[in-house]
């Protein structure tokens, strides 16, 4: 009773329960009093026909009494003998009640007793040859009917019983399922309709915001403990709401001041980047920004001294001097408004630290001062964590492009010397050594004969170096004038076409923007290289250039038809190709010079491009540091 007191559910199902076992229990009974009730139909026609027969039999009997004859005995017999069968057969004998004490029972005795006492005794008598007493006879049969008449009736009323009671029990039953409904529908109206509607109520006002609604259900079952778990809910989300309304109204006016101050990063992010190595007109102004908005500062930076390892202040806003180290007199980045902040009211202030690099390379410190009573927000400091990025990123990027350049500077003085030193002074060494020998024959005073040959070796010898120090200059004078790479090599196949007198072809596949310039150039010159090769020595009537990109490394390619090497394996190695090689060393590649399959000699070059990506930021290592101080000048 407790369950279901306290649960709607269980309520539920054990109303359906108890429709379901009356619906079962009638069902039952239905079936059983079908049961019983079969046969009888057959019993009352069976019990009614032996009122004909015990006609036929009397009729029978008068007949054979006037002529017997063998055929109507045989028909007498015949009849009492059907007459007996059918009387203590099944089908009238099993619609009789089990009970000894039944009407019906004591009835049917009756009845077989009249039969065997008195109508058979006489049938039996008359067979015998007696004479048959017509009076008497037709009083016993009277005595028959109406003793088979009675058991007639007393079967029709014990099936009439029967249907009264099925009736009987259907009304019952139906009249407890109506009342096991209405209990039921009773309880769903006010124990789940009405909690129902309250609830959608409820959660319909929940989303229309109104969070004031309230359900009150009284009980304890399942939708009343819901009804107060979402008044209280409801309540805790008033509540929430408003909280949270104005924790937004909060957060929409930092935002605001966040994406201005992103916007003043933006802006000071072009100047920063364009202005080379002045940090001060380029950062100063997007500092001061940032200070107004904030409501932070002064904001100061240094540069770390690696050398030294010491730190350099460059720039400091609101500064009363001019910086100790400044170069530049005519700048007054760090004078304008000298006048120091007031932080707070008792003048008490704290500086926060952030550390300005790259990776794990310090490069500088930034010195942001703000309020001790206003401590700096999440998104502040977010926000000076990208201000701190920014200034790395510029300084770190100076650093590496002027570190860039005389690299390159330094490399393309190697390349000059070794070249030098590989072609002209080789030729000037020769040319040293064959004025020497001639010293020594016109010292021996020789016949002119004698030293004709060594003249032709001295003519040779300055025609050659004329000419390697023409090709010389004509390789250092080279520059990247057009678009790119690929117009550089157009227009040096159409210049070697001329000279070889075919049109030189160009297959070129490579992204854009893809080398550096310092690429560029030793891959123009390798090309330059091969072609000129293939000028001197090839004797060709086909040649190609192809530069193709794929897997991560770029791949340049001379081929020619002409002549071929004398030996595959091991390519004369003059200083053209050596130089190749040495640029193929520098790019941190490959280099391959062997004969064609089809023909000719391929000279090529494979090597991972160094996309131009400058810096490759990580987070840093140092944590911001957090001074503390009071009443101190932030001037000072």
């Amino acid at each position: 009773m407790k369950l279901l007191q306290r649960s709607l559910v269980a309520r539920i199902i054990a109303s359906l329960l108890a429709i379901s076992a009356m619906a079962l229990v009638s069902i039952a009974v239905t079936m059983g009093v079908a049961g019983s009730s079969q046969g009888d139909a057959a019993a009352i026609n069976l019990a009614g026909s032996l009122r004909m027969n015990s006609y036929q039999l009397v009729a029978a009997l008068q007949r054979y009494d006037r002529a017997p004859a063998p055929e109507r005995r045989a028909r007498v017999e015949a009849i009492a003998d059907h007459f007996g069968e059918r009387l203590d057969g099944p089908e009238l004998t099993d619609a009789l009640p089990e009970a000894d004490d039944h009407e019906l029972q004591a009835q049917y005795r009756r009845l077989k007793a009249r039969w065997q006492d008195q109508l058979a005794p006489r049938v039996t008598a008359a067979l015998d040859g007696q004479a048959v007493a017509i009076a008497p006879l037709n009083r016993e049969l009277e005595g028959l009917v109406d003793e088979i008449d009675r058991l007639v009736t007393l079967l029709e009323q014990n099936s009439e019983a029967k249907i009264r009671l099925l009736s009987a029990l259907q009304i019952l039953f139906l009249a407890l399922t109506a009342v096991v409904v209405a209990i039921a529908l009773y309880d769903i109206r006010y124990n789940l309709v009405r909690p129902l509607h309250q609830l959608v109520v409820l959660a319909r006002e929940a989303g229309r915001r109104n969070f004031g609604y309230r359900t009150r259900l009284a009980g304890s079952d399942e939708l009343a403990l819901l009804g107060r778990t979402l008044d209280t809910m409801a309540a805790e989300l008033g509540a929430s709401y408003a909280e949270l309304e104005e924790r937004v109204s909060r957060k929409q006016q930092e935002l605001a001041r966040s994406n201005e101050a992103m916007q003043i990063l933006h802006d000071g992010s072009r100047a920063l980047y364009g202005g080379g190595n002045d940090l001060c007109a380029s950062a100063a102004p997007m500092l001061r920004r940032l200070e107004s908005l904030l409501g932070i500062g002064p904001i100061g930076l240094s540069l770390h001294d690696p050398f030294d390892q010491r730190e350099v202040p460059i720039l400091a806003t609101h500064s009363r001097n001019r910086p100790t180290y400044c170069r530049d007199h005519d700048c007054h980045a760090c004078l304008i408004d000298p006048q120091p902040l007031e932080l707070s009211e008792n003048g008490e202030s704290e500086c926060l630290l952030l550390p300005v690099s790259v990776g794990e390379t310090l490069l500088g410190t930034l010195e942001v001062w703000h309020p001790t009573a206003e401590p700096l927000t999440d998104s502040t400091r977010r926000l000076l964590y990208a201000l701190t990025d920014q200034l790395a990123t510029a300084v770190y990027l100076q650093r590496r492009i002027e570190e860039e350049q005389q690299v390159t500077l330094m490399n393309e003085r190697t390349i000059i010397a070794r070249e030098l030193h590989d072609s002209l002074a080789q030729s000037l060494s020769y040319l040293k050594m064959q004025v020497a020998r001639l010293e020594r024959m016109q010292a021996k005073e020789m016949p002119r004969e004698t030293q004709a040959p060594v003249f032709d070796e001295l003519r040779g010898g300055l025609d050659s170096a004329y000419r390697q120090l023409r090709e010389l200059l004509t390789t250092f004078r080279l520059r990247l004038d057009g678009p790119g790479l690929q117009s550089a090599l157009r227009e040096t196949t159409l210049e070697f076409g001329e000279r070889l007198g075919f049109q030189v072809e160009l297959f070129f596949d490579v992204p854009p923007h893809l080398l550096n310039p310092n690429e560029e150039i030793h891959v123009l010159q390798v090309v330059r290289e091969a072609l000129a090769n293939v000028h001197k020595h090839a004797q060709a009537h086909w040649a190609a250039v192809t530069v193709r990109f794929a897997q991560a490394r770029l791949r340049v390619m001379i081929e020619d038809d002409g002549i071929g090497l004398e030996d595959d394996g091991s390519p004369p190695m003059h200083y053209g190709l050596v130089i190749m090689r040495d640029r193929a060393e520098t790019l941190g590649g490959e280099f391959q010079v062997r004969n064609r399959d089809a023909g000719g000699t391929l000279v090529a070059i494979e090597f991972p491009p160094q996309t131009a990506r400058l810096i490759a930021q990580q987070p840093a290592a140092e944590q911001p540091l957090t001074l503390h101080s009071a009443n101190r000048d932030p001037a000072g």
